[in-house]
């Protein structure tokens, strides 16, 4: 009876660890969102994606997320007309980073929501392994 619960903690709690990488990416692109290049004409923040994969837990022969790679999305920069700014080439122009905010914020949400339910599920693992102890004293 345990092997389940056991396989639902492991995969839950790889749920977990992923959801958690994609925050901190997500976070890392809204907080460069306006971050533009050291020198004149050079390349701004390049937004960060996460991308998920499998892999086979031998003991329990489940399959858990894992995160196999965290890239750099080659969407073409913005470019904006500020003269003033230190980052602006010859004419003017500055490369502003390729993050979309509504697309962060979106990612943002879904991956609280899977975090939020891998941790539901890890909560009911405990209560039902609490349970079974409780009758096995009875």
């Amino acid at each position: 009876m345990m092997d389940p619960i056991i396989s639902s903690l492991k995969i839950a709690s790889s749920g977990l660890s992923a959801q958690s990488t994609r925050l901190r990416v997500v976070s890392e692109n809204i907080a460069n969102a306006n971050t533009t290049g050291n020198a004149a004409g050079a390349d701004p923040y390049q937004r960060k994606t996460v991308t998920f994969g499998q892999e086979l837990d031998r003991l329990t022969g489940a399959d858990l997320v894992k995160v196999s790679q965290v890239s750099r999305d080659n969407s073409p920069f913005v470019i904006e007309h500020d003269p003033g700014n230190p980052a602006a080439n010859a004419e003017g122009y500055v490369k502003m980073p390729n993050v979309n905010m509504l697309v962060e914020m979106a990612d943002m949400r879904e991956a609280n929501r899977s975090y939020e339910a891998n941790l539901q599920v890890v909560k009911q693992a405990r209560e039902l392994i609490n349970m079974t102890i409780d009758l096995l004293r009875s």
